[in-house]
């Protein structure tokens, strides 16, 4: 499910040298110093330092290993996924999980009235939280998964699906581990005078323009800074580069090793619940309803 010229590119790496690389792959050095110049070539990169005594990653080649090592993973997650659908059973709950949106919190409900479904099983699907196709994730509730646990104050995702709110997470502020802020416990408004707060854009979700609306009549010292509607993981990586400081959530502190998330005096909050289809069939509402009597 992947270019071969990257396998090789990660053996290289992996073996510090092209020879050992060679003898793994089953192939000859020179078939993979070809394969490397190939992958070079077309990325118009240069991956590994070739030296007398091996190869060694430079600082691209060593940015393109991890994420190959990420895809690799992530195929065969993906493999798995596809081989457990098709050997499911029909009675089968289907539940999304991914990075922004992990499974177990659902997981705790389930441990709950599992008892209520006992012909049932879960199947875990992975997605992406990619801001530019969560839309067409979250349209596959029905679909390609029956459930979602998931934060949701937005008008995009609720005309996609139905939501039994189950609670709501506090927000919270995220900043580089470097950054002045990071040594503190709790934050006041006030230690954000002068900052740039990275939030999601206006137009989508209600609680979010409000926090807004707040903080530019009340605290207008703190210079505001729009993210796409929905975070993904270059949303988190941007607020590294620019040792900008992130609106955040609770429930995300340990989404990136390298923020540290800080409580803020304020009684901003959002909800979170089940999210499931539009047009659910009997089972899925059996369970909903079961939930629902849970609260």
């Amino acid at each position: 499910m992947f270019n071969s010229q990257l396998t090789a590119f990660v053996c290289v790496a992996d073996c510090g040298s092209f020879t050992k690389a060679a003898e793994k792959l089953f192939i000859s050095p020179t078939a993979v110093m070809k394969q490397i110049n190939s992958l070079e070539s077309h990325l118009n990169l240069k991956l590994l330092d070739r030296t007398p005594h091996g190869v060694r990653l430079t600082p691209a080649g060593d940015v393109i290993y991890q994420d190959a090592k990420f895809l690799f993973d992530y195929s065969k997650r993906s493999i798995a996924s596809a081989r457990q659908a098709m050997n499911a059973c029909e009675k089968t709950f289907c539940v999304g999980t991914s990075l922004l949106n992990p499974a177990k919190p659902f997981m705790d409900l389930w441990y709950r009235i599992s008892s209520d479904f006992p012909d049932y099983k879960l199947h875990l699907v992975p997605f992406e939280d990619n801001h530019e196709g969560i839309l067409a994730e979250i349209a596959q509730l029905g679909k390609k998964f029956d459930f979602l646990l998931a934060v949701c104050d937005s008008k995009l995702w609720l005309e996609k699906c139905n939501m039994l709110p189950l609670g709501r997470h506090k927000k919270m502020c995220a900043v580089s581990r470097e950054h002045p802020l990071a040594k503190k416990d709790f934050l006041e408004l006030s230690d954000l005078y002068g900052e740039t707060l990275m939030m999601v854009k206006e137009g989508d979700s209600k609680i979010n323009d409000m926090i807004r609306d707040d903080l530019r009549r009340n605290h207008p010292a703190i210079r505001i800074e729009d993210t796409p509607h929905f975070y993904d993981m270059s949303v988190f990586n941007r607020c590294i580069e620019t040792g900008n400081v992130l609106l955040m959530l609770e429930c995300w502190q340990d989404v990136h090793p390298d923020l540290v998330s800080i409580p803020v005096h304020w009684d901003y909050s959002i909800p979170y619940g089940l999210l499931y289809a539009l047009d659910p069939p009997e089972d899925v509402l059996r369970f909903v309803e079961a939930v629902r009597n849970l609260q």
